[in-house]
């Protein structure tokens, strides 16, 4: 495909809730639509979580691949750079931030807690008050009670609240966690290495479009043409009618 044509961006591959793993249906779908335009992935997770989702060779499978919102890039296959928190922000506040996350969820009840309460990715940190190694089970069980709760609501308030002035971004994305990062540094970072490649449309597709959700920003970006979806059939099905 000629620069200057289509390119699509998404994050909703998969359904968090009941499947971590992208369909055979949908996998194949978007091979089929590669062969008509350019598509990137972007998402906030690690690469190892990102293969896990859409497969070992998910470089191969796709144009563009952003974990960690593209602070980890690759194009084509290749490692195109990768950014790292620590040098960006410094250890010392790095180490008051995990401290006072680690101290507030000391103070939450919840029906579980397991372990992974924060983890440290190259461009962020991922802050989770019941802890990544639940089970699916457990991570139902938190979110449903997140819906009613507001648990991570209340939690980045507090955040924003006591780290204001610092230069930190709290967003709140998938069920059990939400993701601290430098301002700037949330999913409109990967727009910096695609719109080099003179595309005419940059078509966005994502679940937590709304204020707060970590889709908003990338989503309302003037570069992008946003779509909110609440699974992959409703990407599969606005992909259909765009492009066939």
């Amino acid at each position: 495909v000629a620069m200057g044509s289509d390119f699509v961006m998404t994050l909703t591959l998969t359904s968090p809730l009941h499947e971590s793993k992208i369909t055979k249906d949908m996998d194949c779908f978007l091979q089929k639509l590669r062969q008509k335009i350019k598509i990137g992935v972007v998402g906030g997770s690690d690469f190892e979580k990102v293969q896990e989702q859409l497969g070992d060779d998910v470089i191969k499978k796709y144009d563009y691949v952003f974990p960690e919102n593209g602070l980890v890039a690759y194009r084509d296959g290749k490692l195109l750079c990768k950014q790292n928190i620590q040098g960006h922000l410094g250890e010392a506040l790095i180490q008051d931030l995990i401290n006072y996350c680690l101290s507030y969820i000391a103070k939450i009840k919840l029906p579980k807690k397991r372990g992974t309460f924060i983890e440290f990715r190259n461009g962020m940190l991922n802050v989770s008050p019941i802890g990544r190694s639940c089970s699916q089970e457990e991570r139902i069980e938190f979110y449903e009670l997140d819906l009613k709760e507001n648990i991570r609501q209340k939690f980045v308030e507090d955040l924003r609240k006591e780290f204001a002035g610092k230069g930190l971004t709290f967003s709140i994305g998938g069920q059990i966690s939400f993701d601290v990062f430098p301002d700037g540094w949330d999913k409109r970072y990967c727009l910096g290495h695609v719109e080099k490649d003179g595309y005419k449309t940059i078509y966005f597709f994502g679940d937590k479009t709304m204020p707060g959700g970590n889709d908003h920003e990338i989503f309302t970006d003037p570069r992008t043409v946003g779509y909110t979806v609440a699974a992959p059939e409703d990407t599969r099905r606005i992909c259909e009618e765009l492009f066939y």
